[in-house]
């Protein structure tokens, strides 16, 4: 079973930056991919960045594109999501995600979907003041 552990969120100023971390386990195959999703107060889980475990190649959304970078550890399998210049609108709690199956329709990995994702961590909150 595929267990996924969050952490590093916390309280940031506008401008400022935050490390967050995925720490995950129990893996069967190598070809997998872990994603960041975000979802503020009121609002519905949207997908920030992916990173794929089969050649490394990275995904964000374009409201973070430039400012947050992903990246992974594959000997301790932790991605990690460095985010840099936070603004307000970024508060939200940030989760964790495996797609153990990534799968490509016509040349094209549709990352974003959370119905892609088996498997979910707990989320970590972070909070950036104005």
């Amino acid at each position: 079973e595929v267990q996924l552990q969050a952490s590093g969120g916390g309280l940031v100023q506008a401008g400022g930056s935050l490390r967050l971390s995925c720490a995950a386990s129990g893996f069967t195959s190598d070809d997998y991919a872990i994603g960041w999703f975000r979802q503020a107060p009121g609002q519905g889980r949207e997908a920030v960045s992916c990173i794929s475990s089969s050649d490394g190649s990275t995904y964000y959304a374009d409201s973070v594109q430039g400012r947050f970078t992903i990246s992974s550890d594959n000997a301790k399998v932790t991605v990690y999501l460095q985010m840099n210049s936070l603004k307000p609108e970024d508060t939200a709690v940030y989760y964790c995600a495996a797609d153990l199956d990534p799968t490509y329709w016509s040349g094209n990995y549709y990352w974003a979907d959370l119905d892609e994702y088996d498997s979910w961590g707990q989320g970590t909150l972070v909070t950036v003041s104005s």
